[in-house]
């Protein structure tokens, strides 16, 4: 009998234990740092597909999608901070429930215009730079095994060639962008920025559904700033392969980058 009382015992210590981890696991996902991959290719060449990263859910306070499975009974945001201009941001899709990730080029109030592939804020040009190529290989890349987008038609195996810019927003602060071809997203109309939303894009320009596309079309319009989960600082691990166990396929010099 005392045997399997102390048997008894051992599963409910057990079962205390993984629940309280559980427990310390979802307070920490919910109140400091959530892991997120990099599933598309829509932020290169700042993020990779494959790219993991934890990011900062204080530095923009909390709401009802702070939580997992948006379960947080918080009706706006709490301890809310505003993101500045150039943040890379996770935020949650407002039509569709999903999680994205993209750069901060709007602001309040401001008026956005894409004209010639160029960023028009509040009727002023950023500025452009050009920086060369960014090649990589056409290959599936990731579990989703996407092939990447480059310049004019290559076969597998062959590099993938996209045009790379320095773009510096009106805060002077800079980051690259990558440019394939000529495409719709080019040229806009001038949006203007509610109150209380942000404007997003992706540094893969020709590669990203974004603010420049509307929800109704399948992209993401202005985003409510309820909808924001946290900012993203630093990749911490980053692998090239379907997972990473694939230790041959990681890639250790974005281990711990910092992101611009």
């Amino acid at each position: 009998m005392a045997k399997k009382d102390t048997a008894k015992d051992s599963i409910g210590e057990t079962i205390k234990t993984v629940v309280y981890a559980l427990l310390i696991a979802g307070v920490f996902r919910t109140l400091f740092f959530q892991p997120f991959w990099i599933p598309s290719g829509s932020m290169k060449d700042t993020l990779l597909v494959g790219d993991f990263l934890f990011v900062n859910k204080m530095a923009y306070g909390y709401s009802q999608y702070s939580c997992p499975f948006s379960a947080c009974p918080i009706p706006d945001r709490i301890f809310g901070s505003e993101p500045e201009r150039g943040d890379i941001v996770v935020f949650r899709h407002p039509v569709n429930n999903s999680d994205f990730i993209k750069r901060v080029v709007g602001m309040p109030g401001d008026r956005i215009q894409m004209k010639n592939a160029v960023l028009h804020i509040n009727d002023t040009p950023v500025g452009i730079e050009a920086a060369g190529e960014f090649v990589e290989v056409f290959e599936a890349q990731g579990p989703q095994k996407r092939l990447p987008a480059c310049k004019g038609s290559v076969g597998l195996g062959a590099d993938c060639i996209k045009d790379k810019y320095i773009e510096t927003l009106p805060d002077g602060s800079s980051h690259s962008i990558l440019d394939v071809r000529v495409s719709s997203a080019d040229n806009t109309p001038v949006y203007t920025v509610p109150e209380g939303n942000y404007f997003f894009m992706g540094d893969n320009r020709d590669n990203s559904s974004d603010s420049r596309f509307p929800q109704s079309l399948g992209g993401v319009g202005f985003v409510p700033a309820k909808y924001l989960i946290g900012r993203a600082d630093r990749v911490i691990f980053s692998s090239q392969g379907r997972s990473m166990l694939f230790f041959w396929t990681w890639r250790a010099d974005r281990f711990f980058k910092k992101l611009q």
